[in-house]
């Protein structure tokens, strides 16, 4: 019996954002759903106007799984994770038996194909997969402002920091023409001459 899948399963008991007062509550799976389609999105930007040589679904794939270890290790908290070059080592470490662990999850001939999923590189298509998730993270907190929730203002100013330092155009194409709508109501939304 093979429980990858099972624990897979298990994204949407893990909470996202636990140090902090949320009006909607996040999940991972919710979480890796969101960041796949804007990952994605980026990379169709990439390949479309940049003439990158990239894969929209190998992206969107690598999205999928970005946080598979959280199953095993719970979303730790940025300002536990960033606390000090020690326990950001210790966590990278905690990280990579994680992986090993879910690798040993699956049947042998399964194990290659998934390793490229679950282990983090500093490859491109990993580098839209991260600008992805800031980009959601950022999108978390737009929600929550707009819900009247300030416990999310900080976190904002930071994360768009982060994400306007991102030196990839099709990040910033992303950014510049589909961010802004975040910050619609559904009747905005829905307005046909809505103009961002």
């Amino acid at each position: 019996m093979n429980q990858f899948f099972a624990y897979m399963a298990r994204l949407k008991l893990i909470r996202r954002w636990s140090l902090m007062r949320n009006t909607l509550p996040e999940n991972d799976a919710e979480h890796s759903l969101q960041v796949a389609m804007i990952a994605h999105g980026i990379a169709v930007i990439a390949k479309e106007r940049y003439g990158r040589d990239v894969s929209p679904e190998h992206v969107m794939t690598l999205a999928v799984y970005h946080d598979a270890t959280e199953v095993l290790t719970g979303d730790l908290p940025t300002p536990v994770k960033y606390y000090s070059h020690e326990m950001r080592t210790a966590f990278q470490e905690v990280e990579t038996q994680a992986v090993e662990r879910l690798m040993k999850m699956l049947p042998e001939d399964m194990q290659e194909t998934f390793s490229q999923c679950l282990v983090q590189t500093d490859s491109y298509a990993h580098s839209i997969v991260k600008a992805a998730d800031r980009i959601s993270a950022y999108a978390k907190c737009i929600e929550e402002q707009r819900a009247g929730n300030h416990e999310f203002d900080a976190a904002a100013v930071t994360i768009r920091k982060s994400i306007d330092a991102i030196t990839l155009p099709e990040v910033q194409d992303f950014v510049r023409e589909m961010l802004p709508a975040f910050a619609l109501t559904l009747d905005e939304l829905n307005a046909p001459e809505v103009k961002v």
